[in-house]
């Protein structure tokens, strides 16, 4: 890693993170990335021809962040989401029948069909929810962290937003509550450069989000966020930091999605070039680890497109299974709303 004077940010991997790469871990990385590359899509194309009710934010592009942080995560860790939160719960484990259910609005979803794409819950796994509120699962995060630490359990709790979300006070007040407290609290910006449909440099002057770490007395790390491998690397140095007592990281993950702010046709308003879309389409994350394992002989393209093609198939039984789920019945309308 490689630190700047002026602004403390740490630009990372550290040095050699590749070293002692497995084939299990490029392939747990590729089955990770690949499962959320074909609910995305498969989501997409349900709903733009009206199959699916609704509309959704989809995470195509950014899924070597949500791979590569939850690789080192367990399942006792605990995790807030966004908007775009499909690809977070996907990669922390979430099965593709009760995710599609929940789209679809059917009772066998994990929210029974009453949260819809942006509140994808599953406790089980330590995934507790997507918020539709821009920066609204910060505070959760925070609180998460402080329950780990009041119980002294070993775990942390991991955050994600966007480039957008670190402008807010909610950002502001829980990163330096975090570092106050020292708490076990891993803050991942994904930075695709828009929020929604502003660029960044029309809401901020920074060039790298991180920096802001340096006014809470934290460290701030900027990563490829097209490179799972580095995006472990660092959010791995993040979590040892985090289970020692030494307090939050905030990481800085540069990434793109590929499609507009939501749906998955082309853009609505032209506020990007589509020279710098297929730009960074070329240095797709999941094409960038299938280089990586074949060069290194750790995988072969055989093992890459079996991947491929299971992932297929359990789309297309989660698709299935979804359709032929009940409705929900109006009669249970209060159920789970209230408590006594």
């Amino acid at each position: 890693m490689t630190e700047t004077a002026a602004t403390g940010v740490i630009y990372g991997p550290r040095e050699g993170y590749r070293d002692g790469l497995t084939r299990g871990l490029v392939l747990d990385l590729h089955r990770r990335m690949v499962r959320i590359r074909l609910f995305e899509e498969s989501s997409g194309k349900l709903v733009e021809t009206g199959d699916m009710p609704g509309f959704l934010h989809l995470y195509v592009g950014q899924e070597a962040v949500a791979a590569g942080v939850m690789s080192v995560l367990g399942d006792a860790d605990q995790i807030t989401s966004t908007h775009r939160g499909h690809g977070h719960a996907i990669a922390k484990g979430a099965e593709f029948r009760p995710m599609f259910a929940e789209l679809y609005g059917k009772t066998t979803g994990y929210c029974k069909g009453r949260g819809g794409s942006m509140h994808i819950v599953d406790m089980s796994r330590g995934m507790l929810g997507a918020n539709a509120i821009v920066g609204g699962g910060i505070p959760i995060a925070i609180g998460a962290g402080f329950a780990s630490q009041y119980r002294g359990d070993g775990t942390v709790a991991a955050t994600f937003f966007g480039d957008g979300a670190s402008n807010i006070g909610a950002f502001h007040e829980s990163i330096n509550m975090a570092a106050v407290w020292d708490l076990p609290v891993i803050f991942v910006c994904e930075n695709n450069g828009y929020a929604e449909f502003t660029a960044q440099s029309s809401h901020m002057k920074l060039e790298d989000i991180a920096e802001r770490a340096a006014s809470y007395g934290i460290p701030g790390v900027v990563v490829d966020g097209m490179d799972a491998l580095a995006v472990r690397a660092v959010a791995l140095d993040a979590v040892e930091r985090a289970k020692s007592g030494a307090g939050p990281t905030l990481i800085e993950a540069k990434t793109y999605r590929y499609f507009d702010h939501q749906g998955i046709k082309g853009m609505r308003i032209p506020y990007r070039d589509p020279a710098e879309v297929e730009a960074w389409k070329e240095r797709d994350a999941i094409k960038i680890l299938e280089a990586i394992g074949t060069e290194s002989g750790l995988a072969s393209t055989e093992d890459f497109a079996a991947i491929w093609a299971e992932t297929q198939a359990d789309i297309t039984d989660g698709i299935e299974f979804a359709r032929n789920s009940p409705d929900p019945d109006p009669a249970d309308i209060l159920d789970d709303v209230y408590t006594v």
